[in-house]
């Protein structure tokens, strides 16, 4: 019997060290990283979303010699879509292995992990202009709650301050009158499923460090960059975290003491969700270095 192809997932909330941890077993298993990242995907937002600092070769994404797929595929300006992710994705794996190389997934999304692995079919829905300015009237906090009552297990998984998803998600809940489709659970590869994770005093010390380290490395210069290249401020807001508070501290709505504040806060309470959502999939094996998933790694292989 021909055996399902073997696919490795990363997951972990923010800041948990997932890049660096995906190199280390890239280099020990011959492997390729798929990044699962919903804002990594854009081009010229570096520092913000924590894109590794790697080099082009040709087409061709190197970090730490390893080929990344994933990473500054589209231009802001443009929606990329959880449908587009998922049809790239898959097209990156099998030429992984093709390659005879071991795929990793690797990101913090993890709707976009879960819509690849699980197969989900999500519904090829166009955007409706005037359902779009309905809801774009409303606040984060009101498209949200009407996605809880609409859709529980979506927004389990979503940023609750990010307008642009939240719109994105109802505009298909409203167009098909039901849930966005559950993952079909039909895995089609041998996925093993490594979760990295710290408790909550270290992740938040994590979260904070990281955090001073973008803003020392010019978080905010890439955010004024974005907006000179022609990026709304609405659009800017739209990505979220990052990219919508530094937004909001440009236009002057705060001070950037309080920006930094509300930006710790508010990444905190992302990577709690975060946390919420890979804790419903029990295949998950939460490890804490790569001498642990190494060793999970070669027990799932034996």
């Amino acid at each position: 019997m021909a055996t399902k192809p073997f696919v490795i997932a990363i997951v972990g909330p923010t800041a948990s060290g997932k890049s660096e941890l995906a190199v280390q077993i890239a280099k020990k298993l011959n492997g390729e990283i798929i990044s699962a990242d919903s804002r990594q995907v854009y081009r010229g937002m570096d520092i913000g979303t924590g894109k590794v600092e790697g080099k082009w070769r040709g087409d061709k994404y190197f970090y730490k010699s390893i080929r990344h797929y994933g990473l500054d595929i589209t231009n802001p300006r443009t929606q990329y879509s959880v449908a587009k992710f998922q049809n790239y994705a898959k097209k990156a794996i099998a030429e992984i292995l093709a390659q005879g190389k071991v795929p990793i997934i690797c990101g913090g999304t993890g709707y976009w992990t879960d819509s690849v692995l699980f197969d989900q079919s999500i519904p090829a829905v166009k955007p409706n202009p005037n359902l779009r300015k309905k809801l774009e009237k409303l606040s984060a906090t009101l498209l949200f709650t009407k996605l809880k009552k609409l859709d529980p297990t979506r927004a389990q998984n979503i940023d609750a301050g990010n307008p642009r998803r939240l719109i994105r998600a109802l505009e298909i809940i409203i167009a098909t009158g039901k849930p966005i489709p559950a993952l079909s659970r039909k895995i089609k590869y041998d996925v093993l499923w490594l979760g990295i994770t710290h408790d909550k005093t270290t992740l938040d010390k994590r979260i904070d460090k990281r955090l001073d380290e973008r803003l020392k490395l010019g978080m905010i210069k890439e955010v004024k960059k974005l907006r000179a290249s022609g990026l709304s401020w609405k659009r800017l807001e739209d990505f979220g975290l990052e990219y919508k508070f530094i937004a909001q501290f440009l236009q002057k709505k705060f001070t950037e003491s309080e920006m930094r504040s509300l930006l710790s806060t508010a990444i905190k309470q992302y990577a709690k969700r975060q946390i919420t959502w890979f804790k419903r999939n029990k295949d998950i094996q939460w490890i804490k270095n790569v001498s642990q998933a190494l060793s999970i790694i070669k027990k799932h292989h034996a």
